[in-house]
């Protein structure tokens, strides 16, 4: 190849590299875009239970997990009984977003009524351009909020 062609090609190579991110950050949602979509995914969830608003909580629900408490009703009642951190805290701290292939895990760090704490680890899945609670997994915090 001759020197002249090289600043062409390597120009034009440079035009298209350029050219594709801008394509994929046009259409791929800002990571601090996410995290606000998800975090307000949560927060709304939570006052739901807090309110014992069944449909409110309900509706931020996964498809996986209506199809396994098949009620409102029956998510407030799980929630009530086995995750009272979640339910009902006392403060709330979001920590870091993970995510993976098929879903996000969402970390964040409860204090539940009772005083204790707790690290909830939120599964996130996106349904229709939303995202839903596909799950909690609640582990005891080593240290406080």
């Amino acid at each position: 190849m001759t020197r002249k062609r090289r600043p062409i090609l390597v120009g034009f190579t440079l035009a298209l590299v350029l050219a594709g991110l801008s394509a994929v950050l046009a259409v791929a949602p800002r990571a601090d875009e996410t995290d606000a979509a998800i975090r307000d995914v949560i927060l709304t969830q939570i006052e739901a239970f807090a309110n014992d608003d069944e449909l409110g909580a309900w509706i931020h629900a996964s498809r996986g997990i209506q199809q396994r408490l098949r009620s409102p009703e029956m998510l407030l009642h799980v929630v009530r009984r086995g995750y009272p951190a979640v339910h009902r805290p006392a403060s709330i701290r979001f920590g870091r977003r993970i995510p993976h292939d098929q879903f996000d895990i969402q970390v964040v760090r409860l204090k539940g009524p009772e005083g204790k704490h707790w690290n909830a680890y939120y599964r996130m899945v996106q349904r229709d351009s939303e995202w839903k609670v596909g799950g909690v997994t609640l582990r005891r915090a080593e240290m406080g909020i």
